[in-house]
């Protein structure tokens, strides 16, 4: 319903907005609601602010009113090495419940969507699909790097050494010091950037602004051109569903696997895709990626920090490489097709500016992004494994995964959650061959946490990184790189086949086949047959772990989650279900 339809049942709108500040004329204008993630929560929303005040100086521009409404985030980076991880997942169906909250219970006639970052970005996302009123995204960009280079996901691994001794307490306080130099994203492929770029690939953002530098003036243009682009959309009522649709979710995906993005993306797109209606699942990604062209040469699966990524060009660079994959046709939030707006943007200069950005670092276009017919790898970078160790499925990141560990067999070491594990890691209990596994981190069992510090331990130990794998039913950062599965499903806490697993069980791995299965026991290989039959067994005598959270969210959230391959988001069920 249109607020000034709201403002006819509604005879106490107009003294209360009048009490806050608005004018009498206020209140008859396009009214837009600017929801961001504002806050003292991380350097992905500490500077939003800026931004939300540009988008309403647009929106009263274009004769409109802005509202602002916040709902902080949380930072995954702080969130990391304890519990507060466990809140991180649940924290993105929060956020869209209160944007839902706040743009339900006093209705606009349009929105500004501002945010950067991991849970923040799919959280708004998931609120424009479920309020469907006319929106458009802005995101608050990356921040710089540090000296030479140092980006933020190098921590892990530099953490991982202090512990072995490898580097001094002394340099490994300095990389601390200096990994974040400024506000925005953190610089490198993980989620939040790659959230950014979904969003722009979605066709809800302004062309070419995923992944601008947090620090550059052009990014307060862009808010504040969003503002008014704001209330030309409420004014014509283009809304959500007349932008995103299964065409729009196919071209994303396809920019995702030429980035090489997070593997986040596959509990976010799902549960995005939900609210729009949509039934997307794990499988579709698996789809895409084959064959897909991997063009990206940004951290953590490349060379570069993610700031360089908008130097080369950005979303719409991606585009024209893979130009004959996507649908050109589908509408976005210029009014325009997607179409339209690559050729905009060759006649604008847009690429002029970036290439005079590019230009500074002394490195070159084609050393950022690839060519398609010279691409970093011809088989996508995202591999869905089923077999009877994940019959729902499970997510790897094969492009950064050593090859001897993309086709290998290996003997389990299990661990029922991931403290123990880095701790074997850590003092050389786990030796080449092992396959380590943490259960009972899924979304029912404590929320889904990232298993962070244990890739980036694997990752950093010579011996280890490409002669053992990590295989869990939790979830990895963006920034976590070599042998790792992940979202294995069904999960431990709901008694599958994760939680029979024993040590000394041979494990298979196989991208080629996509497989991941149990094809021995207590080191013998064994038929089909006898695993199901040993597994039955054992499944006779599992029983689940007690809750971990027995009040608060998360004791919501893990009764009410789904799986993984399902987006993990909560989902309320009738009784008789």
């Amino acid at each position: 319903m249109k607020s000034q339809e709201i403002r006819k049942i509604a005879p106490e709108m107009d003294p209360l907005r009048i009490g806050m500040g608005w004018s009498i004329d206020d209140l008859s204008k396009t009214q837009i609601m600017v929801e961001s993630t504002f806050g003292d929560s991380h350097p992905g929303s500490a500077h939003l602010f800026t931004l939300v005040e540009k988008a309403c100086e647009g929106i009263k521009k274009a004769n409109g009113k802005g509202a602002r409404y916040f709902t902080t985030d949380i930072c995954d980076g702080q969130s990391q090495g304890h519990d507060g991880i466990n809140y991180s997942l649940a924290s993105r169906d929060l956020i869209a419940a209160m944007i839902e909250t706040h743009a339900q219970a006093t209705p606009f006639d349009g929105a500004v969507y501002i945010a950067s970052c991991d849970k923040g970005m799919p959280a708004h996302l998931m609120a424009a699909g479920r309020n469907n009123i006319p929106c458009i995204f802005v995101t608050g960009g990356v921040m710089e790097a540090g000296p030479n280079l140092l980006t933020l996901e190098q921590i892990g691994a530099y953490s991982a050494m202090a512990q072995r001794g490898e580097i001094s307490e002394e340099e490994f306080l300095y990389y601390k010091h200096h990994a974040c130099p400024s506000c925005g994203a953190c610089s490198f492929m993980g989620t939040a950037s790659t959230m950014q770029i979904m969003a722009e690939a979605l066709g809800l953002m302004l062309p070419g602004s995923a992944l601008m530098p947090a620090t550059c003036e052009d990014l307060k243009d862009v808010a504040e051109k969003a503002g008014k682009q704001a209330v030309w959309l409420a004014e014509h009522d283009i809304k959500p569903s007349d932008i995103v649709t299964w065409k729009s979710f196919e071209n994303a995906i396809k920019v995702h696997a030429a980035i090489s993005g997070s593997t986040n993306s596959l509990l976010h797109l799902p549960a995005i895709a939900k609210e729009f209606g949509i039934e997307l699942d794990s499988d579709a990604f698996d789809r895409l990626h084959r064959g897909a062209h991997y063009l990206l040469n940004i951290r953590p699966a490349g060379k570069w920090p993610a700031q360089y990524f908008y130097y080369a060009g950005g979303v719409p660079a991606v585009m024209e490489e893979i130009k004959e994959q996507l649908h050109l046709d589908v509408m976005t939030v210029t009014g325009k097709t997607l179409g339209e707006n690559l050729e905009d943007l060759k006649k604008n200069g847009y690429y002029e500016r970036c290439a005079a950005l590019l230009e500074k670092t002394g490195v070159k276009k084609e050393d950022v992004i690839f060519p398609y017919d010279h691409p970093i790898g011809e088989n996508g970078t995202i591999a869905v494994l089923k077999g009877n160790l994940a019959p729902l499925g499970s997510v790897m990141k094969h492009s950064v995964v050593p090859k001897p560990m993309q086709e290998t067999i290996l003997k389990a070491r299990v661990f029922d959650c991931e403290e123990d594990a880095i701790d074997a890691i850590i003092k050389k209990k786990i030796q080449p061959g092992d396959a380590v596994f943490i259960r009972y981190e899924g979304p029912k069992g404590s929320g889904m946490p990232e298993m962070f510090y244990t890739t980036e331990a694997i990752a950093s130990d010579p011996e280890l990184s490409a002669s053992i794998a990590l295989i869990t039913d939790g979830r990895f950062s963006g920034a976590s790189k070599g042998p790792a599965i992940g979202h294995v499903s069904p999960e431990a806490q709901e008694g599958g086949p994760i939680a029979l697993v024993e040590d000394g069980d041979l494990i298979q791995i196989s991208v080629k086949e996509r497989k991941l299965a149990i094809v021995g026991i207590h080191g013998e290989m064994m038929s089909d047959k006898e695993i199901d039959e040993i597994l039955a067994q054992r499944k006779q005598n599992w029983k689940p772990k007690k809750a971990k959270y027995e009040k608060g969210i998360l004791s919501i959230y893990t009764q009410l989650a789904s799986s993984p391959m399902n987006g993990g988001g909560m989902e309320w069920r009738k009784e008789n279900e």
